[in-house]
């Protein structure tokens, strides 16, 4: 049994005591392994780097110089595997959208940084920037309280950001 406690901690020791140990043991390990509490997962997860979080500060700087409002930088490492961060900002109006997120977006261009994707920048209700890493949502505030972002991604890491441009969080 002791065999099997060190199995569910080391995945290198779970490989040579294997053959040690009966099948049904082998089996109750390699499901004990795999069910690592969530903590343990977003802990790894957060250990590695990733090319989206310069994007995403630099994103809600940008922002943030056009007057955003309520600019919340989310880490989805380890919560999924879509992307690594969200930027979520708010603008007063559909121009006021449209108007942020080209900046953001022109902003970031001139950093090298371009979109793989871009929605909504003619409705200026929801505009949303895809680079990859990092996406970047600016929302109206009917349409960001409608969906509620933050909310729905609860189990994503709030992104401490500097001063408080422009209502940065």
């Amino acid at each position: 049994m002791l065999c099997v406690a060190r199995q569910a901690t080391y995945l290198h020791e779970m490989i040579l005591c294997e053959h040690r140990v009966s099948t049904a043991c082998t089996i109750a390990v390699h499901l004990r392994f795999v069910s690592l509490p969530s903590v343990q997962l977003q802990a790894m997860a957060e250990r590695r780097t990733s090319p989206g979080e310069p994007i995403a500060r630099l994103a809600a700087e940008l922002a943030g110089d056009l007057k955003a409002t309520d600019i919340v930088v989310l880490d989805l490492r380890g919560v999924t595997d879509m992307t690594d961060f969200f930027v979520i900002a708010t603008a007063t109006s559909d121009t006021h959208v449209r108007a942020v997120a080209q900046y953001v977006q022109a902003g970031l261009h001139e950093s090298g940084v371009s979109t793989n994707m871009t929605e909504g920048l003619s409705q200026g209700r929801w505009a949303l920037l895809d680079y990859t890493d990092c996406v970047v949502h600016v929302f109206h505030p009917t349409m960001r309280q409608f969906y509620q972002l933050e909310r729905l991604w609860g189990d994503a890491t709030p992104v401490k950001l500097g001063a408080a441009k422009g209502g940065v969080r």
